[in-house]
């Protein structure tokens, strides 16, 4: 079991271009610190609004997409991406954990979803199951 936490955990994705879209600035160090090893390209969007914008304007291989945003929520920022590129993979990240919450994110086309507060190893494992094909 502790090699499968470590191999997860050891992920090279020097490839890979990750957009988080996230508003609060301690979830935003989290995030920096989880994905600084994966040497992954991170791109950053503080609202729903300029993650579409930057979603057009760049090559981006998985989106980490946080529901509570200013200016665009993340359900229709999501909606807006899709629409754009419908394979991409999208993973909700929310701390509203409400039942029907996993299901309204799948609704809008989010691939997978994180409750808050996340777990590195959660993370990780859900990452690699989109970033690792």
């Amino acid at each position: 079991m502790s090699e499968n936490i470590s191999s997860s955990l050891n992920q090279d994705w020097g490839k890979k271009v990750i957009l988080v879209v996230e508003d609060v600035d301690t979830n935003k160090i989290f995030f920096d610190a989880a994905l600084r090893k994966t040497s992954a390209k991170i791109l950053w969007a503080k609202d729903g609004k300029e993650a579409v914008d930057m979603f057009q304007n760049n090559e981006i291989d998985l989106v980490l997409m946080d529901l509570q945003l200013p200016i665009m929520d993340g359900y229709t920022a999501t909606k807006e991406i899709k629409k754009i590129n419908s394979s991409i993979p999208i993973i909700a990240q929310t701390a509203h954990v409400m039942s029907g919450e996993r299901e309204k994110c799948l609704e809008v086309g989010c691939d997978d979803y994180l409750a808050k507060p996340i777990r590195l190893q959660i993370l990780m494992e859900t990452l690699s199951k989109y970033l690792n094909k």
